[in-house]
């Protein structure tokens, strides 16, 4: 339960603001100039955050549409993301996040009508073609829907730009918003998924694969266009077992007319962000792994990650086309 909110004053009065804000009725409720002021500070403790994190509401000034990192695409030429929120409700070891934000506190961003018109005049410069947009850079896509509204948003401003390709990533059951419309097919909702052990040891209050499976299939009946992704990949000796048992799960009942895209990529993380995350968990067996470092990333030994990416991409051929199949390497 959110104890704290804080409140930029130029959003204090903005209809998305008063609804979040009535789900936390008995919240301590703090105003402030910019989220900044909270979130930026040096010398935060992320681990203590995030056993309470509070929740920031704020607006996205600028670089509301940003180019998506390399390998960050699936199979389109003009690819971007946008962020309506920073960090996750869940508390998954391997994240990025925990080693670029400060803070572990929610920030959402409710000035989505400013987002729309980023995306607008992103369309504006690639005239006549396609361009994706990744909405689950900075945090999950719909882990945090019933209380900002973002996808039922979304679905709207993307069905009036077919040119627009949205990407959902998400780990969540939390599908309500789409069940309630008809698939649209400018959209892909993108589900994560690690072996059972990683989950069990490295992802703290992410659902149950089972449950994330349940609700994947019921989208797919539902004519959505399915992602699955197999990112960061986790070497173990068992792996080849492990990734093997977690394939043959995830697609025995998925109907493979609905699957737009599968991605994978073995476990990395920039340089600074490794140091920070060692910093937080100086015990971590995944961070002392067969690990490599070059100057600006982290990540398994050349001929590990060769192998990791080798066995994956043949398992997952056994299941859908080598043209559904995207292999993420920055």
């Amino acid at each position: 339960m959110t104890r704290l909110v804080y409140i930029e004053d130029a959003v204090a009065a903005h209809p998305r603001a008063q609804r979040i804000l009535a789900h936390f009725a008995k919240a301590t409720r703090v105003h402030c100039s910019r989220y900044s002021e909270v979130f930026n500070p040096r010398a935060q403790n992320f681990r203590l955050q995030k056993s309470d994190p509070a929740l920031l509401l704020a607006r996205k000034l600028n670089k509301l549409v940003l180019p998506a990192p390399t390998g960050y695409a699936i199979g389109g030429l003009n690819n971007y993301y946008f962020s309506h929120m920073l960090n996750c409700v869940y508390d998954c070891r391997y994240c990025f996040l925990q080693g670029m934000f400060r803070s572990a506190h929610y920030v959402v961003f409710v000035n989505y009508e400013d987002f729309a018109q980023a995306i607008d005049g992103v369309l504006a410069q690639h005239r006549d073609e396609d361009c994706w947009f990744f909405s689950g850079h900075d945090c999950d896509s719909l882990a945090y829907d019933p209380l900002t509204g973002f996808a039922q948003w979304a679905l709207e401003c993307f069905a009036a730009r077919p040119r627009a390709q949205l990407e959902f990533r998400t780990k969540s059951t939390q599908i309500r918003s789409l069940l309630a419309r008809p698939a649209l097919n400018n959209v892909v909702v993108a589900f994560s998924f690690t072996p059972q052990s990683v989950h069990a040891a490295l992802e703290n209050k992410v659902p149950g694969i089972d449950k994330r499976i349940a609700a994947m299939l019921q989208l797919a009946h539902a004519g959505w266009r399915i992602g699955l992704r197999f990112d960061p990949l986790i070497y173990s000796e068992g792996y080849a077992v492990d990734y093997g048992q977690l394939f043959e799960r995830v697609f025995s009942d998925l109907p493979v007319s609905s699957v737009h895209s599968v991605s994978f990529g073995a476990f990395r993380l920039p340089r600074d962000s490794f140091k920070t995350l060692v910093n937080l968990y100086p015990g971590e067996p995944l961070l002392a792994g067969p690990l490599n470092t070059d100057a600006a990333m982290v990540g398994y030994r050349d001929n590990l990650e060769t192998e990791l990416l080798e066995f994956c991409r043949a398992r997952l051929s056994d299941y859908v086309g080598d043209n559904k199949l995207y292999p993420c390497q920055p």
